[in-house]
């Protein structure tokens, strides 16, 4: 079954793939390879682009998918185990691993959003009418008090006070609001990738300071691999990542 898919564009041929699997409403570990490759290809008919590199992705999972549907056509193969090799397997594992980080960017994205509506104001009162006191008359303020009396009641307020202390959230310091601007990050990481080449996803981190710090790194870390500038590998499902420098 053809379906004509009519959206402007997709960040990658992994995106498409997606698309086509959520309004077709197929399992994504049960791909009917046949219906999603004719999608496929129909889509890539209505393209209309001048840069090669992004036509060039799309044109190979189309490869990549004509090459599993013929592997569908042949007799099942089987492991040393005796189990049978599932020629979509490693499409099925891209597209899991692209789905959990698009869905974390996304997440990232709203949270720096939602910091970035964080306002501040600095009093703007006048230094001659924040110092001013009103003039307290004492007698009138005592009265008939007598110095037992005063005293009872200085150790009544101070008692109120300690009580009204939170032992728990009195220990806490005070939150600031970090200024991080991606373009800067994003010229962070392309020195630390020029100088490392290939490095840990982890030891990168490890030199941020603060959450906004690492959300900020993340994103970069993806604006440079939609550029090509750099590339991740991960052998096996929430292992540590090897970012590869393409500069």
């Amino acid at each position: 079954m053809a379906l004509s898919v009519k959206i402007e564009s997709f960040e990658g041929p992994l995106d498409l793939l997606l698309h086509l699997l959520d309004i077709n409403k197929f399992n994504i570990f049960d791909i009917p390879i046949v219906e999603i490759t004719a999608q496929y290809m129909d889509y890539l008919k209505t393209m209309e682009t001048q840069d090669l590199n992004v036509m060039s992705e799309f044109l190979v999972m189309a490869a990549t998918l004509l090459e599993i549907k013929a592997k569908m056509l042949l007799p099942v193969e089987v492991d040393e185990e005796g189990e049978e090799i599932d020629p979509r397997e490693e499409l099925v594992q891209k597209l899991l691993e692209y789905k959990m980080y698009k869905y974390m960017s996304y997440e990232l994205r709203d949270r720096l959003s939602m910091s970035g509506k964080a306002l501040y104001k600095k009093a703007t009162i006048p230094d001659e009418v924040a110092a001013y006191e009103t003039p307290v008359d004492l007698e009138m303020l005592v009265g008939d008090l007598t110095l037992k009396q005063l005293d009872q009641i200085f150790r009544s307020l101070m008692r109120r006070q300690t009580e009204k202390i939170d032992p728990i959230r009195s220990k806490f310091g005070k939150i600031e609001q970090e200024e991080v601007s991606l373009e800067e990050k994003m010229g962070a990481v392309r020195e630390y990738a020029a100088t490392n080449q290939r490095f840990l996803f982890s030891a990168l981190m490890k030199g941020q300071k603060g959450k906004v710090q690492m959300i900020v790194t993340f994103l970069a870390i993806l604006e440079l691999m939609k550029t090509g500038e750099l590339t991740v590998l991960q052998e096996h499902p929430f292992e540590d990542m090897v970012i590869v420098a393409q500069m």
